[in-house]
Formats: structure tokens, C-alpha cells, sequence
């Protein structure tokens, strides 16, 4: 142990390999190396995972969320997750398996969770990380890396509540000691595709555009769908730089004013790194195959009767994807995340 808090004062790169390195030398203290090799993903040991990162957080005393973010990230892929996000949400379900001893268990799995169907309200949102439809209708994101054809597997948000209601009614008047998992997804039940989703925003935006700085509207174009991160890096770094006035008129910026010319570029190199964020953020998503059995949660609404359905819908395969995106989705991020409403647009 001591050479690892030793190497973690070393630089990034090789600090992160130490630590990779140690968690697989704990692990193959049970398993030879031949077995081992067998294996295309490891066997996730939560206590080995846990000794790692407060190892890492207390060893790192510079650049500590970037390290224990690349760590965490590098450690999910290895164990077959994309990010940490899904890979600790496995390792909390792994956890509650192994200690619910008779104690009946329910885990509801939603896929990407959107703004409301119909309660409280239709389209309310709160707390959005990355508003990518915002962001298209702002016009500041024309391209985006994935497949078109991709299915986006997304649920309004109060039908991911209803379910857990109705399920955990379900099982907690049944009392069996069992353990009940729910997919509250739509991509086999009702699928959608990447390509309807932006087709439906564009129909929007340019009917009912939103609003710049000066409450001037935004004109938009087809989103473009990129098959590289390096491509969308080319296009985006270019877009900004002319929306900025970087590109072609740098020249005469920088020498008639360096400081604002650096302050220029250091607000262009923030806006490209956090659309790359983005771009990064749902890059496996734009390009994934896989597809979510509902047969439990099918199951579910039938054993419920028709006056609980009507009251607690969670019905994915009534959803309107073209009706919900274009008069329900997009509005809400409109009203309750961007604060604006089409009255205000001025011409």
C-alpha cells in the first residue's frame, strides 16, 4: 500500500495505471492468472472498489475531481459500464440483494427520464444537466455525433413514478421475499429514433423559434448527424470561433487588443470543451443497440384494474411520441428551464 500512495504522487497518467494496477493485484490474490485471462470483464469486488477510490481521494492532492472523474470512468469500462453513474447504480443494486435477507424488494429501472406526460402538469422539468434540444434550438448545436437510426429509449417522468407506486403497492401488500425488477423503458414497447426526435424539434423551432440576448428569434437548420467526436470537435470549434468573431477577423483583434483577444479565446475554448462534454456524455448512448424487456412491467399494469390505470398510467405504448415532443417536451424546457414563451418572440 505504502508504494501506491508513493506513486500517486507521480504524474496523472501513470498515477491512475498504479492504481488500476494495485485493485487488479487485489483481486488475483483468489483467482490465477490463467482464469483471469478468461475473463473479458473482471469480477466487481464493491469493497476492492470502495478501498480504491478512498485511496485515490486521499492520496490526490492536485486536479483531485479530474483524476478521481477519469478514475471512476476508466474503472466503469473496465467492468463493462460506460460511466460511473451506471456502474454505481449496479453496485447499489448488488449491495441491496446481498443484504435484504426476507425483506421483499422492488428496483425500477427507467431509461432516460424526460419531462412530465401529464402530472402534475404536461412538460414539467426541473434540474436538467444537458438541455441538448435546448441547446439545438438555440442554435448553438446543428451537429451532433450517433447514429440517426439509433432508438432513443426515454419515459416521462411521472410514469417512472406511477410505476413505483403501483409496484411497490403491489409487493409491499404481497410481502413475498423476493426481488422484483421494472423497466420503465420505451424501446421495445414503444420505440422512437434519434432522427423523429430532432425531425419533431425541427418542426418546433421553426414554427415557434426561440429568442436570443436581444429578443431577436433564432433561425435554425436540419440537425447533422456526425460518425466521429474528432469531426464534431472540427465543426464545433470552427461555429464558435466565428460566432465569437475569432474567425476571420482574429487578426485584427489580436493586435488591436490582446487582453480581449485572450479573453476571446479562452470563452471560445470553454463553450467547444463543454459541448464536447456533452457530445462525450452521450456518445455511447447515440450509438447503442440494446433494447429493455418490459415484460414485468406489462405484467404490472395488467394486474391492476381500470380505474387504478386511469389514475396511475404508466403506459408507455400510449405515448405520442410526435404529439408529446413537439406540444409537450419541448414546450416545458421552453416555460420551466430556458424561461421564455412564444408571446415574447419579437420580429
Amino acid at each position: 500500500m505504502s508504494q501506491l500512495l508513493m506513486l500517486m504522487g507521480q504524474d496523472k497518467e501513470y498515477s491512475l495505471r498504479s492504481l488500476s494496477a494495485w485493485i487488479e493485484e487485489q483481486q488475483g490474490e483468489t483467482q490465477s492468472p490463467q482464469k483471469l485471462k478468461k475473463i473479458l470483464s473482471p469480477f466487481l469486488d464493491i469493497d476492492a472498489e470502495i478501498k480504491l477510490a478512498s485511496v485515490a481521494a486521499e492520496s490526490i492532492s492536485k486536479n483531485a475531481d479530474q483524476i478521481m472523474r477519469e478514475l471512476g470512468t476508466e474503472r466503469a469500462r473496465i467492468h463493462g459500464w460506460f460511466s460511473t453513474y451506471e456502474m454505481t447504480k449496479a453496485m447499489g443494486e448488488m449491495l441491496i440483494d446481498s443484504m435484504r435477507s426476507s425483506v421483499p424488494i422492488v428496483i425500477i429501472r427507467p431509461s432516460f427520464i424526460e419531462s412530465t406526460y401529464r402530472e402534475p402538469f404536461p412538460g414539467w422539468i426541473q434540474g436538467y444537466k444537458v438541455p441538448i434540444l435546448a441547446a439545438y434550438g438555440q442554435s448553438q448545436l446543428p451537429w451532433f455525433v450517433g447514429d440517426p437510426n439509433t432508438i432513443v429509449d426515454s419515459v416521462p417522468m411521472d410514469m417512472v413514478v406511477n410505476a413505483t407506486l403501483a409496484a411497490l403497492a403491489k409487493h409491499g401488500i404481497d410481502g413475498n421475499p423476493e426481488l422484483n425488477v421494472y423497466h420503465v423503458a420505451t424501446s421495445v414497447a414503444n420505440p422512437h429514433s434519434f432522427k423523429d426526435v430532432f425531425n419533431y424539434a425541427y418542426d418546433y423551432f421553426s414554427s415557434s423559434p426561440l429568442l436570443d440576448s436581444k429578443g431577436k428569434k433564432i433561425s435554425i437548420r436540419p440537425m447533422e448527424f456526425l460518425v466521429s467526436v474528432d469531426s464534431f470537435t472540427d465543426l464545433i470549434k470552427n461555429e464558435v470561433a466565428q460566432r465569437s468573431g475569432l474567425a476571420p477577423a482574429g487578426d485584427n483583434v489580436s493586435e488591436s487588443d490582446p487582453k480581449q483577444y485572450l479573453r476571446m479565446q479562452l470563452a471560445c475554448l470553454k463553450t467547444v470543451h463543454r459541448f464536447l462534454r456533452i457530445a462525450n456524455s452521450y456518445k455511447a448512448y447515440m450509438f447503442y443497440k440494446g433494447r429493455f424487456d418490459v415484460t414485468n412491467t406489462k405484467k404490472l399494469i395488467e394486474d391492476m384494474s381500470i380505474e387504478e390505470r386511469k389514475k396511475f398510467n404508466f403506459d408507455v405504448e400510449s405515448i405520442n411520441w410526435e404529439h408529446y415532443i413537439k406540444s409537450v417536451h419541448i414546450p416545458g424546457v421552453r416555460k420551466h428551464l430556458l424561461r421564455q414563451t412564444p408571446a415574447h418572440a419579437k420580429l
